[in-house]
């Protein structure tokens, strides 16, 4: 009896032809910086107040804006004191038929945060989360989406922030 091997599929391939099938002219090109907008840490992390940030959306349900599948919404905060049950992943391109996204906690793990907080591991979690779209335009994420999670993040008076892509 033969053994059958998973081929290698080319993340890169496939978001290209992902964004080639949603009509997109050029090709998806990666960020690529020479300078990178990191700093370190202004205290020891165990001191640090920590926030989330996720690129699902809202339920459109759970909101008077509905969206609609590979609709751009905005940047947005949730109350992190009571996450949400559900968020809004149908308009995101991962695999689908292999996994599922019913555990908010997989993409947004404010309790596994929260006993980091509870551990000292950090000091403390930052009283609201983030969600950011994920975009195909570059330009407008460094223009539009990441000074806006900036300003949130400095109204919470956030140290370090995670990034919970899916």
């Amino acid at each position: 009896m033969g053994t059958s091997h998973r081929t290698h599929v080319s993340y890169i391939d496939r978001t290209r032809a992902y964004y080639a099938a949603l009509g997109y002219e050029k090709p998806y090109q990666y960020a690529h910086h020479t300078e990178v907008p990191f700093a370190p840490l202004p205290r020891p992390l165990a001191q640090c107040r920590v926030a989330l940030i996720t690129t699902a959306s809202p339920w459109p349900e759970d909101t008077d804006q509905p969206l609609k599948p590979f609709e751009r919404r905005g940047v947005w905060a949730g109350d992190a004191t009571h996450p949400p049950e559900r968020l809004y992943t149908d308009n995101l391109a991962w695999d689908k038929e292999s996994t599922h996204t019913r555990d908010v906690e997989t993409f947004l793990p404010l309790r596994a945060l929260r006993a980091q907080a509870e551990a000292g591991r950090i000091g403390s979690v930052s009283a609201r989360y983030y969600g950011v779209p994920t975009e195909y335009s570059q330009l407008r994420t460094l223009r539009q989406d990441a000074p806006a999670i900036e300003t949130m993040c400095r109204e919470d008076q956030v140290d370090a922030v995670l990034l919970a892509a899916l």
